[in-house]
């Protein structure tokens, strides 16, 4: 079930993406064009250059994605720490292994927080969480990468616990919980991005792991949400991430896997 759910998630979002949908309005405009529907043709461009201007305009993911980085406080203060978990994001295992060396990306802030955090707290249990979210490259993953990091950077991988089978948040919590089995009343910190934290939340609250949120690498402006700019590639980029979050909320939601 978790597969068929894995592969179906795959499939949706290469049609519901935000950029998909462009080139879909583009396709059909064409295909309309070559009809000789020209009537029809203009409505569906016109509709197209109007989202277009409307993306390249304002930051809609940023309005988007607010909502969700200000749900749990941003530095919140730690005391007595059993565990210390972190989802993997920002590793590029393809590139890694391409260039052997490691690559990282965009969620980076996971894992500088995960060795802070370590180093403040050298007693809690440490879980490095994610193997690839690709449907195709499985040989080398998430994990792999973080363990080669946290080894140049100097910290003891010894003392961390590697989970490298997972390929999505809801795997991230089922898998580690199975392989770590924490306590009841023990105190975990999961880190993850802002944006990402309250799913991921939801998912630990269903498979019955109390966490304690640790909200990193945020996305959002505060203090100019309301800014006007030319900036489409950026702008799309925002309302790319924000669609999948609020469709993987809702996914999520309407198949009983959030609390």
């Amino acid at each position: 079930m978790n597969s068929l759910f894995y592969w179906s998630s795959k499939l949706i979002w290469l049609l519901a993406s935000p950029d998909s949908l462009f080139l879909i309005f583009f396709g059909v405009g064409f295909f309309l064009l070559w009809l000789g529907k020209n009537v029809w043709a203009k409505r569906v461009l016109g509709i197209l250059l109007g989202l277009m201007l409307m993306v390249a305009l304002f930051p809609i993911g940023e309005w988007l994605l607010y909502p969700l980085e200000t749900k749990y406080p941003h530095n919140p203060q730690l005391e007595d720490v059993d565990g210390i978990i972190v989802l993997s994001g920002s590793e590029d295992h393809v590139l890694t292994k391409s260039w052997n060396q490691v690559t990282v990306g965009s969620a980076t802030e996971r894992n500088l927080a995960f060795m802070m955090l370590a180093r403040q707290h050298p007693e809690a249990i440490l879980v490095f969480t994610g193997g690839v979210g690709s449907m195709l490259q499985q040989d080398y993953k998430a994990a792999d990468v973080a363990k080669r990091l946290f080894e140049e950077q100097g910290m003891d991988v010894s003392q961390v616990i590697f989970e490298r089978e997972s390929r999505n948040t809801w795997e991230n919590a089922l898998l580690s919980k199975e392989l770590v089995r924490p306590e009841s009343g023990t105190n975990w910190v999961l880190i993850t991005t802002a944006w990402h934290m309250p799913r991921s939340m939801g998912i630990f609250c269903k498979v019955g792991w109390e966490v304690i949120p640790y909200p990193v690498d945020f996305y959002t402006r505060p203090d100019n949400l309301l800014r006007v700019n030319l900036g489409f590639a950026d702008n799309l980029n925002g309302l790319i991430i924000a669609t999948k979050e609020w469709i993987g909320l809702m996914v999520y939601r309407f198949t009983g896997k959030v609390c």
